[in-house]
C-alpha cells in the first residue's frame, strides 16, 4: 500500500553538522528536511552556490527538502521593511536551488503595549508583497502561526488567510497552546487552510513534549488532516536545548520541553518515536 504521508524534520534539532543531520533523518526514515540551520549557520545565510552543494550532498544520500523553516516575517512590524524584503527574495532563491516546494514564514512581531488590530493593514501589505514575488515559482508560502506575532491566534490566521487566498498555513498546535489558544478550536477554524502540521505537542503551561503527551489534540488531528487530503509533517522535537535556538527567538519566547534527554540524538529518537506511534495507530 501506497504511503500516505511524508514526514519531514527540522534536523538541526538533532545535530547542527549536516552529516549528523543527514544521519538522524535516515536512521529514523525520515523523508526530507525542513532546513532551518546547517554547520552552525541559518540557511538564508547560504549564497546560492553553497545552496547547491547542499542540495547536491543532500541528494546523494537519497533526501530532499521538503520545506526553507526561514526566519521570514520574525522582525517587529515597525522595522524597515526593505532589507528584509531583500532576504526574502534571497531565501525564495535559495528555496528554488534546494528544490523545496514550501516556504515556512511569520506574520511580523507586534509591539506589546499596543492594540495588535491597528497592525492588520500593514501586516497584510507586507505579506501581499511577499506573494507577489513569489508568483511564477514553484514556492508555497505558507504562515506558521507563533507567539508574539500578528497572525498568533486563530482568529487572526483566519483573517490573514481569508484576504489572502494564496497564503497557505503551517499549523503548529504547540504554539497556539503557549498562546492561550484552544488548539482543537483552532483546528476546526483554520483546517482548510493547512498545507502541512508542525508535530509539537505541549502540556497546559506550555512546556512542549512529545507528539500526543500534551493537549495539541495531535492523535486527532493527524487523522483529520490526512483524511482531508493533507500529507506533511514536519517533526519539530524542541526536546532539549540545541544549538541556534537563542537566535531564533525573540526574548527567548519559545519554550523548549521539561522531559531530559541524555542528548539532542535521544531527544530527536524520543520525539520521532512518539509521532510515529500515532502514525501506526492510522495505517
Amino acid at each position: 500500500m501506497t504511503q500516505k504521508w511524508m514526514l519531514s524534520a527540522f534536523a538541526d534539532e538533532a545535530g547542527s553538522d549536516i552529516q549528523v543531520q543527514i544521519d538522524a533523518l535516515k536512521k529514523h526514515g525520515i523523508d526530507a528536511f525542513e532546513l532551518r540551520g546547517v554547520n552552525g549557520r541559518n540557511i538564508t545565510q547560504f549564497s546560492i552556490e553553497e545552496a547547491k552543494e547542499l542540495k547536491k550532498r543532500i541528494a546523494d544520500n537519497g533526501l530532499q527538502v521538503w520545506s526553507i523553516g526561514s526566519p521570514i516575517g520574525k522582525i517587529s512590524i515597525l522595522d524597515d521593511f526593505a532589507p528584509h524584503l531583500d532576504l526574502y527574495k534571497h531565501t525564495l532563491e535559495l528555496a528554488d536551488v534546494l528544490g523545496a516546494s514550501a516556504l515556512r514564514m511569520f506574520s511580523f512581531y507586534m509591539p506589546q503595549e499596543q492594540n495588535v488590530e491597528q497592525y492588520r493593514d500593514p501586516v497584510l501589505e507586507r505579506l501581499q508583497q511577499m506573494l507577489e514575488v513569489a508568483k511564477g515559482s514553484n514556492v508555497l508560502l505558507c504562515h506558521e502561526n507563533e507567539k508574539g506575532i500578528y497572525g498568533d491566534n486563530a482568529q487572526r490566521c483566519l483573517e490573514l488567510h481569508q484576504a489572502l487566498p494564496e497564503l497557505k498555513g503551517v499549523f503548529d498546535p504547540a504554539n497556539f497552546i503557549q498562546c492561550g489558544q484552544d488548539v482543537a478550536a483552532a483546528w476546526e477554524m483554520l483546517a482548510p487552510y493547512v498545507t502541512y502540521l508542525h508535530i509539537k505537542d505541549a502540556d497546559a503551561s506550555g512546556q512542549v513534549l512529545p507528539a500526543g503527551m500534551g493537549i495539541g489534540h495531535l492523535p486527532e488531528i493527524i487523522p483529520a488532516y490526512l483524511k482531508q487530503g493533507g500529507r506533511v509533517m514536519t517533526l519539530e522535537p524542541h526536546l532539549s536545548v540545541f544549538e541556534g535556538l537563542s537566535a531564533l527567538e525573540q526574548e527567548q519566547k519559545s519554550q523548549v520541553g521539561v522531559m531530559a534527554y541524555p542528548s539532542q540524538l535521544a531527544a530527536f529518537a524520543a520525539a520521532v518515536d512518539a509521532l510515529k506511534n500515532i502514525l501506526e495507530a492510522n495505517r
